[in-house]
Order: structure tokens, then C-alpha cells, then sequence
């Protein structure tokens, strides 16, 4: 059951290439000398809660490159950047640089023996909003599953899979051993599409897909000339809500600021959530996708920011009156 309406045309589709398990598993030993860290989630701007089964992590692409950060990341985190875990692992390095499109994190996650997960949704991980979750199987067996949408999956070491993880699921892993998967985030683009199936070309091409831009240099000049202050919905920064930008609702302050080195949005609680600039003035922010953006006009006689919810083609815009700030 899709529980929140994603409209990609099946829960899970197997992706090219076919991988060599064999040299995934050589790669992973590297690290298993080293005890993971728990694994852990990301929300609004702040790493937040912490596995509290037997559900491990080894980050080698997070926030910052910082080896310590089990989460997937998100708005509020330093650009995406490779660890020190993936120096010794030269298969994986490979399979993640060859992936097309930007990548966020990508992390080793380690289902302990007799752990059954909770049922959830992974809010917005799917290609209407612009993002891809794909997992890479290297330990596992037959006591392993994941139910997806009430599909039964047991993923094979050398596949490649997407998995619409926005749908309702679960994983579980009945059986005396780990079962580890390579997990990657990233943002949806064509080149990223050509992966899938064949008979997911309709798809693609369709309107219910959210590509991304590449984003693009700033100059310091256009960073000064972005600096504002403008009322807002307070869900603005909050991308797991499914907000919108029409009716009465709460308000909040926000502004854009400059760090000397990047543009940022400064929430009401007083934390950066850096930006990426995609030309025109517009904004996305760093650690998301473009199914929200900001794009700043203060150069008139009426100075505004236009708001910009969106999933696939379609949009919801708002624009707010600014006051450019020196």
C-alpha cells in the first residue's frame, strides 16, 4: 500500500550494472576490525535519533566527510564529501564515482541477527521529489527480507537495486548472521534514469519526475546582493512535512545570510542551513533537491523571495516580501 502517494510505477526496480560481489565483500573487510557506530537519523538541520537496536553504520560518504556521522544527512549539513573509510576501498570508490548523478551519503548499514525493524516511510525519497535511494547487497541470506509495500525482497550480493522507500516498509533479519548493504543517496538526474529498466522510460519521461540542476559558482558580489530578511510558513526548512504554500498558516522569520564562503538561510532557531546556487537567483538546499528552492529578487522597487514547493513538474509558488539587509 503507497501511503503517500509517490507515483513511481512499481516499489523496486533492479538497476545496471551488475556488480562483483566478490570484490564488494574484499572491500568491506577492510573495515570490519573497526566496531560501526549505531546507525542514526537526521532532522531539521541536527542528527537526531539513535538506532536503538542492533543496526550499525560505516559512513564512507557523509556531511563533511566526517566518518563519524551514521546519518543520511540533509538540509543543515556541510556538502557531502567521501571518509577516510573509503581510502581501502578501491571496488567501492569505483562504483560510487561511476553513479550519475550527485551523490549524498553513502553508508554501509549492518542489520544485526534477530532484528526486526519498524515499519515506516522514508518521507520523500523517491524520484517525484528528486531523490534516489539505492541499495547494494554484500552479506546476507534467506532469513533476510525487506518488505516494501508488502512486496517481499531478498536483494543478492552483485545486484544493483533501486527501492522506492518513500512506501510503507520494513526490514528483518531472522537469522544467526549480519546481513550488510551498501546504501546510497542520491539526487535524481536523465543520466541517472538511463540506470532503470527499460519499461521504466515512460516513467521517466513523464511528468511525475523531479530532475535537478547542476549547481553553479557564486561570486561574492551576488552573495551580498542576496543577503534578506522575510517572513515565511515556519514549515519552510522542515522538508519531511508535506506543507503547503497556500492558505493561512503560521509564519516565521528567516533570512538569507552570507558566510564569507556560501550563502545560507538562517532559521528562526538561529541555524544555517547552507544553500547551492542554480542560476537565475534561484536557490535549493545543500543536502536536499530542488523539490523546494528560494529564489530572491530585492533589485526592484518592491523587493521579494519566491518560495517554491514542488513534485515532479508540477509547483507551488509564494512570493513573500524581503528586505535587503547590508
Amino acid at each position: 500500500m503507497n501511503t503517500i502517494d509517490s507515483s513511481t510505477p512499481a516499489e523496486a526496480a533492479r538497476l545496471l550494472p551488475e556488480l562483483d560481489a566478490e570484490r564488494l565483500l574484499a572491500d568491506l573487510l577492510t573495515a570490519r576490525d573497526h566496531l560501526w557506530d549505531e546507525q542514526s537519523s537526521h532532522e531539521n538541520g541536527r542528527v537526531s535519533r539513535w538506532a536503538e537496536q542492533d543496526w550499525r553504520c560505516l559512513p564512507v560518504r557523509s556531511p563533511g566527510g566526517d566518518k563519524t556521522r551514521t546519518d543520511p544527512g540533509g538540509p543543515g549539513s556541510a556538502e557531502f564529501a567521501d571518509t577516510e573509510w573509503l581510502d581501502d576501498m578501491p571496488y567501492v570508490r569505483e562504483i560510487l564515482h561511476a553513479i550519475p548523478g550527485p551523490l549524498y551519503a553513502a553508508r554501509f548499514l549492518d542489520l544485526g541477527p534477530g532484528v526486526i525493524g519498524y515499519r515506516h516511510c522514508d518521507a520523500k525519497f523517491a524520484p517525484d521529489w528528486g531523490l534516489a535511494r539505492l541499495h547494494i547487497p554484500v552479506i546476507t541470506h534467506e532469513e533476510a527480507s525487506l518488505d516494501l509495500d508488502g512486496e517481499i525482497h531478498r536483494w543478492q550480493p552483485g545486484e544493483f537495486w533501486f527501492g522506492d522507500f518513500s512506501r510503507k516498509h520494513q526490514i528483518q533479519n531472522l537469522g544467526p548472521e549480519h546481513r550488510v548493504h551498501l546504501v546510497v543517496d542520491v539526487l535524481v538526474t536523465p543520466e541517472l534514469a538511463r540506470l532503470f529498466p527499460a519499461d521504466w522510460a515512460d516513467y521517466f519521461d513523464g511528468p511525475d519526475v523531479l530532475y535537478n540542476r547542476p549547481g553553479v559558482a557564486t561570486t561574492g558580489q551576488e552573495r551580498k546582493a542576496a543577503r534578506c530578511s522575510f517572513d515565511a510558513p515556519e514549515h519552510l526548512l522542515e522538508i519531511e512535512v508535506f506543507g503547503s504554500l497556500t492558505g493561512a498558516q503560521p509564519q516565521a522569520g528567516f533570512g538569507i545570510v552570507d558566510t564569507g564562503t556560501e550563502l545560507a538561510v538562517r532559521s528562526p532557531q538561529d541555524h544555517l542551513f547552507p544553500l547551492v546556487a542554480l542560476g537565475g537567483n534561484e536557490y535549493r538546499l545543500v543536502g536536499w533537491s530542488e523539490e523546494r528552492t528560494i529564489t530572491t529578487r530585492l533589485d526592484g522597487p518592491r523587493p521579494e523571495v519566491e518560495l517554491t514547493y514542488r513534485k515532479g513538474r508540477e509547483s507551488t509558488r509564494l512570493a513573500v516580501p524581503a528586505t535587503p539587509t547590508p
